[in-house]
Order: C-alpha cells, then structure tokens, then sequence
C-alpha cells in the first residue's frame, strides 16, 4: 500500500509539473497525468488516448475518447475538451432538439444482429449486450424471453449483441462464436441456441462446451461437421469481435447492459421494472411532441459481470 501510494505521489507531481510548463488538456501527457490523479487511476492502468475531435454536441470543444486498459480488462470514456486546452468535462451533453440519447443512438446498429419481438416498424427498440455465461444475463434474458412477447409483442423489438466478458468467463467468447454461427441458420436456430445455452449455463465448462453443444445440435438435427467448420472460421468470430467494439465504443461495461430506444441500463432489472421503462418509452413515442422524456433511475448492478477498472481509492 506504501508502494502504491508512493507511486501515486510521484505520478502526480510529475504530471502537475508537466501540467505546469504545457498548461493545455490537448497536449495527451499532460491529460493523462491530469486524469490518472483526478481520476485515481492506479499506475498499473494503461492509458491510450484518441487525437481530439470535433465535439458535435459541445460547441467549442474537442471530443477525446480515452482508452483504459487493467490486468486483459478495457474499459472506454469519453471527455470533452475546450479548443485551447484550458478546460476538461466529463458527463452527458444534450442538443435539446435531439434525444437524449442521441450520441449513442448514432453507434448502437441493429443490422446482423439476431432479434424477436414486433417487426420493423416497432415503436421501441431494446438493444441488449449481453454474456451467455453471465449468470445475471441468464435471468434478464430469461424473463424478457418469458414475458415480452405477450406484454409488448406488437411495439417492442429485442436485439441481442455479443458481449463476451472474457477476463472472467473463460467460455463465454466460444459460446458467442457458435452463437453466430446458429444465427446464420436463421432467427429460430439463434434462439433456440440461446435458450438452450442459458438453461444450461451450470452444466457447462470451457472443457465440455464443445460436446455439449454438439449433443445439442444432434437433437435439432444439425450438421454436425457444418457447424464445427462454421466454429472453427475466424469469420465468426470476427462477427463477435465487431460486437464486442461497439460495445465498448459504447462504454460498456457490464452485461447484460440494456438500452432502450438508447437509453443506457446497465444489470439485471426486474421484469416489474423492465416493463414500466418500456411503457414509459411508449408512452412517450405516442406524445413526444408533447411531453418531455422522463427520467429512470440507474439500476444497481451485479459485479460478477462488471469489468473494473482500479484506482487508489476503490471502486468507483
């Protein structure tokens, strides 16, 4: 703890000098010492930071995402800074002739991506990034499948997004490419995958994922050789991989994490919950020239499948 607090001190003190002599955020060491001791981000924490541009929502100001990466783990967070260098936020900034949510309704893509629910032209979109050996995805998915079509069938559209938390479910990138690999099969192949896949989350290992599921695909009457080819092509996985980067162009961190019509939930939510947010969303597409969009409040989330990146002073 002395060592790492010593580290700190040093860090900072060689980062407020730099800071010093340079006195602009756009200057990239100058903004990582900044951030690493405002932030506490611990000196094992690796920083990359993208070259500034153009806010389009903050006038005056660059957009600067900053990459933080710990122990296999990422994590991405977006900073607004001043054109001359004077000044840094962080935070949501809102056009109010737009969503929102609109920044991360223009990176969110629903094309190639397995969904059920109402057609093209439903009035919610629920975009869901989500782990299959996550076990609070497990519930989320099980109840949204068990509920949602009878409650919202005719408005709300479900998408499901890979994102395989890998650092800390050593199967779950494996399960994702036969996923993808089911979803080229047609919708009903995916899904009877993914129900299968959740129910029998307990049963299964990195040793055993590959038999079990070619035991499953027996009863669906599958090519067995098709799929383990299919498994075996780097353009599955690929597929995921693109998944996986818009999630975290996204920022997130947890799975499953939701967004509704994007608006950002991250953790499990009870089916109670879940659907008054989609009533509220409705609602509000059925009068959004008239009423403001309300507010939800963030859910808790379970950190055994949240992607931590540590500081000095605990989690954040």
């Amino acid at each position: 703890m002395k060592h790492a607090a010593k580290l700190a001190v040093t860090l900072f003190l060689a980062g407020f000098s730099l800071f010093a002599q340079t006195k602009s955020a756009l200057d990239k060491p100058t903004l990582e010492a900044y951030l690493r001791y405002s932030e506490l981000w611990i000196p094992q924490v690796t920083v990359k930071i993208d070259d500034p541009k153009p806010s389009t929502v903050v006038k005056d100001y660059f957009d600067v995402w900053v990459h933080l990466s710990y122990n296999g783990q990422m994590k991405d967070e977006m900073y607004y800074v001043s054109k001359d260098g004077a000044n840094v936020l962080r935070g949501m900034a809102f056009n109010i002739a737009k969503s929102p949510f609109q920044a991360d309704l223009d990176l969110l893509k629903e094309e190639q991506q397995p969904s059920f629910g109402a057609g093209d032209k439903a009035v919610v979109n629920l975009i869901v990034f989500g782990d299959f050996q996550c076990p609070v995805c497990q519930k989320e998915e099980t109840e949204l499948r068990k509920n949602l079509p009878d409650a919202f069938g005719d408005k709300v559209r479900v998408y499901f997004n890979d994102f395989p938390l890998t650092t800390i479910h050593p199967w779950a990138m494996k399960a994702s490419i036969v996923g993808r690999c089911m979803y080229h099969e047609g919708q009903a192949a995916f899904w009877d995958y993914h129900d299968w896949i959740y129910s029998s989350q307990d049963q299964l290992t990195l040793e055993n994922l590959d038999a079990k599921v070619q035991e499953w695909a027996k009863t669906k009457s599958m090519d067995a050789g098709k799929l383990k080819a299919c498994t075996e092509d780097k353009a599955a996985a690929a597929e995921v991989d693109r998944s996986i980067a818009m999630g975290r162009s996204l920022s997130v961190a947890a799975t499953p994490t939701l967004y509704i019509n994007g608006r950002k939930l991250e953790g499990a939510l009870e089916w109670t919950l879940l659907s008054q947010l989609l009533q509220l969303e409705i609602d509000h597409q059925a009068q959004v020239a008239k009423e403001p969009v309300a507010s939800a409040a963030k859910p808790a989330d379970d950190s055994c499948c949240t992607v931590q990146i540590p500081t000095l002073g605990g989690k954040k």
